[in-house]
């Protein structure tokens, strides 16, 4: 058990590295690429690069809160902040959601304005400077895919990084029609048709991230599967006034009342105490307060 216990906790320590990385990878990389794209649409006028610029840059903003927050979860708890910062991890995830549903409103707003008024774009030069995109935000995206399931912000990170990548792709694909055909407004289209496709998975994220930030319950807690599993341990009559919420986007809390049978010694009561949270762990809950009574007449009312 202890050799697990050590295996298990250098993964997590270096899945926390390799994220940290991947942030910082992703904040330099994006910024640099915002630089390239707001000179390019400068000299050439183009008003669709300097848009997407403007996009990459909340997607700057956004990396660097998510890697913020990051930084908080580690700092301690103490007098007036019991739980230390971790509920940053979730606020920041929210913001990110709500700013990525801006940034995809803008490039609607954009778009709906170029198939009124197409620009006249050189077409080959956005295509050129579109694919540096692909290659930037794919990557980081990339570096992001394999933690993206165990926390809201790697995930939303990783789909403001892929919805940059299908920009891009947009703005190549758009690029070299427009220099052969001079469809101007190919580009606007195209341009919509992505941020369709964005905005339904921005906005289960938005979902997600709200819930947590109104303590409800996090979706990978199940509590109906908790109630009847810790009811079916032996010495145990029931669970009640249970409830669930999330510390962080990768912790969750719960505190509930259990019942035990009567002539259970507070030695044999402890020792089920322990096992309950240890079956608690297995259910995505790593931080348990438990109540334990012998009489219904304990608990009068729930308490909140």
């Amino acid at each position: 058990m202890a050799h697990e216990h050590h295996h298990h906790a250098h993964s997590e320590i270096a899945e926390l590295k390799h994220i940290n990385l991947a942030f910082y990878i992703g904040i330099g990389l994006n910024f640099l690429f915002v630089i390239i794209e707001a000179i390019v649409g400068i000299i050439i006028h183009s008003l669709s690069l300097l848009s997407d610029a403007g996009h990459n840059l909340a997607d700057v903003v956004s990396l660097s809160l998510s890697l913020l927050a990051f930084k908080l979860v580690k700092v301690k708890p103490n007098e007036n902040y019991t739980y230390g910062y971790r509920k940053t991890t979730i606020l920041v995830a929210l913001f990110n959601a709500t700013l990525l549903l801006i940034s995809i409103g803008i490039i609607v707003y954009e778009a709906v304005q170029h198939l009124i008024s197409p620009p006249q774009l050189p077409g080959f030069t956005i295509a050129w400077v579109a694919a540096i995109g692909i290659f930037i935000n794919g990557f980081t995206a990339y570096m992001f895919l394999k933690n993206k399931e165990k926390d809201i912000n790697v995930k939303a990170a990783y789909l403001h990084l892929l919805s940059d990548a299908l920009v891009s792709l947009v703005l190549v694909i758009g690029g070299i029609i427009i220099n052969y055909t001079k469809w101007y407004w190919i580009d606007a289209v195209l341009s919509l048709v992505v941020a369709v496709v964005i905005i339904k998975s921005t906005w289960a994220l938005l979902k997600s991230t709200l819930r947590l930030s109104l303590d409800g319950v996090p979706e990978n807690v199940d509590i109906n599967k908790i109630e009847k599993t810790i009811s079916q341990m032996n010495g145990i009559e029931n669970i009640h006034h249970i409830h669930a919420w999330a510390l962080s986007t990768t912790t969750n809390a719960l505190t509930a009342h259990i019942l035990v049978s009567r002539n259970f010694t507070i030695k044999e009561i402890d020792s089920l105490k322990k096992k309950v949270k240890h079956e608690l762990e297995h259910l995505n809950i790593h931080h348990a307060t438990l109540e334990f009574e012998q009489n219904m007449a304990d608990c009068d009312k729930e308490e909140l």
